[in-house]
């Protein structure tokens, strides 16, 4: 992991403007914030790590890194998984654990204010309690923060219906590249004044800015869910259920696939007493009140029937029902657990899923490594899992090219290099594939625009590798 030599103008300034406790230089402490979750992606030891408690501390560590021209690396709880977070060489890296202010619940207006390092679930379970809910629950809910959860757009299990974080932040505070603090957005049900400047700073990936607090809109708490299981002989058939759920005009709460590779990985773990009887298993839910919700779970347990499944039924069994979700949720942990994993985000049409995870099993064996499958399958945003054997050179140079033909399937399939974790430092090819230089050029213009010195989680998403610009 290379390491730059400190520049001792730049930490005595850290330690003068910041309170006792705030800057950490020691680097075996260090060495645990340099880097996300993503299997391979390069990251330097930062010369700094500061946890700023409040916005005008987060103002002062830019305005720090802006005068001593060192690169400013944002980061919530590290559970990304694109190397988003992940330091470069001669940065500072600027946590926010310390900022965990539920802000405020308003019921009348349903919306929250927040800072950025409060925790997903901590959230919905605040909102709980004023008969509310925050949609966004990606998998990583229990860890992932919300500053996090913005700066990826992060989607998650109910987003088939319900949307992606973006539909839910209403405004924002943040420290631009120039080290002055911004606020963006609106708390009235409607606004159409200036440039939606909130919608462009969520899924930026902190290259535009530091997220400072989030004010976001809450729905009313949701009716009980109806849960439909399917076992299925291959993901292709899987994939076909998927399809004639779309088809049938459900939009199901949640709709996910999980293999048996997951399956048996979650159990081997948390010894949940789960059947890997089935090749793949996908979940569905519908939360419609009343009659139309029972019409719902009835409909998709049709289109199960109908594509093949070996098994399909409606759970009466509310903890079993639980028990198959928190499978899905861990099912990453559990693979990590096993060896390397490289993880993909692709997302396709719902009309394509059945092509693509074909697609998917094919590089599997073409490139003999194991790829294990989760999906978000309602929204055709599928996350392949590539697992090697640890300290297997051959296998990881395999998973690496099968990776990168997943991302060229996925765009030739009419769909995107990445759904809802972002593009960080793996998915910079495939980004550049998928825009074209119009585009990216359009990108850089509005980067150069908000972070005019190059300040801002340099070389991710857009730029090469490298420092600050001067």
């Amino acid at each position: 992991m290379p390491h730059a030599l400190p520049d001792p103008a730049l930490l005595e300034r850290l330690h003068r403007d910041l309170p006792d406790g705030c800057v950490v230089t020691e680097p075996a402490v260090m060495a645990g914030y340099a880097h996300d979750e993503a299997e391979w992606a390069p990251h330097a030891l930062p010369v700094a790590v500061v946890r700023p408690r409040t916005a005008e501390e987060v103002r002062r560590v830019v305005r720090a890194c802006l005068d001593h021209r060192a690169p400013l690396v944002t980061r919530g709880a590290g559970t990304g998984l694109s190397g988003g977070a992940n330091a470069v060489e001669g940065a500072v890296v600027l946590s926010t654990e310390a900022m965990t202010a539920i802000v405020r619940i308003d019921p009348l207006e349903r919306l929250a204010v927040v800072e950025p390092g409060v925790v997903n679930e901590d959230l919905r379970t605040a909102c709980a309690a004023h008969d509310l809910w925050y949609p966004p629950d990606p998998a990583s809910a229990r860890w992932s923060t919300i500053g996090g959860n913005v700066a990826t757009n992060a989607g998650g299990l109910c987003c088939v219906k319900y949307g992606v974080t973006r539909d839910y932040v209403l405004g924002l505070q943040f420290g631009t590249g120039t080290g002055d603090l911004v606020r963006v957005g609106r708390r009235t049900a409607k606004g159409v004044a200036g440039y939606d400047l909130t919608g462009l700073l969520v899924g930026s990936e902190g290259t535009l800015g530091v997220i400072t607090e989030v004010t976001l809109r809450l729905r009313p708490s949701r009716p009980p869910e109806h849960t439909v299981a399917g076992h299925f002989a291959s993901v292709v058939d899987a994939g076909r259920a998927v399809a004639g759920v779309a088809a049938a005009g459900v939009t199901p709460s949640a709709l996910e696939l999980i293999d048996r590779h997951c399956l048996a990985a979650v159990d081997a773990w948390k010894h949940m007493g789960l059947s890997a009887d089935a090749d793949v298993v996908l979940l569905g839910r519908t939360d419609a009140p009343g009659a139309a919700g029972e019409a719902e779970a009835e409909e998709i347990l049709r289109c199960f029937e109908a594509a093949g499944a070996t098994w399909a039924a409606r759970s009466t069994d509310q903890q079993e029902a639980d028990a198959l979700f928190e499978a899905r949720r861990l099912a990453y942990p559990a693979l990590e657990r096993l060896g390397p994993v490289l993880t993909e985000d692709i997302c396709v049409p719902k009309a394509a899923v059945p092509e693509m995870l074909g697609r998917i099993h094919a590089l599997a064996a073409r490139h003999d490594i194991l790829i294990a499958n989760i999906a978000h399958a309602g929204d055709g945003n599928l996350h392949p899992l590539l697992i090697t054997p640890p300290g297997d050179e051959a296998a990881k140079e395999r998973a690496q090219a099968a990776f990168h033909e997943i991302i060229a399937e996925a765009l030739a399939l009419g769909g995107t290099v990445t759904g809802e974790h972002g593009v960080g430092l793996l998915k910079r090819a495939g980004l550049r594939a998928e825009l074209g230089p119009e585009a990216l050029a359009l990108n850089r213009a509005v980067k150069d625009a908000l972070d005019p010195h190059g300040l801002l989680n340099p070389g991710k998403v857009l730029d090469g590798p490298g420092g600050a610009r001067s």
